[in-house]
């Protein structure tokens, strides 16, 4: 059901996000001083770590875009390899919770 949970998440985001235009990526995500887009960002470089961490492969450095507007996509992205690494339930839920938790903040 994780698998189906995150997918479910990341979708919720991307529709949450995905029309929006420059200004509303550099405004500051709620009860924080860091832009909506450098939350987003953080977002992907997690779930990117534990794809990385469930293929046992080295960590990488998520590169940041020119236009924040490329984040939805790279969310997408980093959430499949996710999901192809095949990681365990618990990552994935925990995983879930943490776009959740991303998507309630912005």
């Amino acid at each position: 059901m994780s698998a189906g949970e995150l997918d479910r998440a990341v979708t919720l985001l991307v529709r949450q996000v995905g029309h929006w235009e420059q200004p509303r990526w550099s405004a500051a995500a709620e009860g924080g001083n860091v832009s909506r887009a450098d939350l987003v960002h953080k977002l992907v470089q997690e779930i990117a770590n534990l794809a990385a961490d469930a293929e046992g492969e080295p960590r990488r450095d998520v590169p940041r875009l020119p236009s924040d507007l490329a984040l939805p996509d790279q969310l997408r992205v980093v959430a499949a390899d996710l999901l192809a690494a095949g990681a365990p339930e618990p990552v994935l839920a925990g995983a879930a919770a943490a776009v959740a938790r991303t998507r309630s903040a912005l």
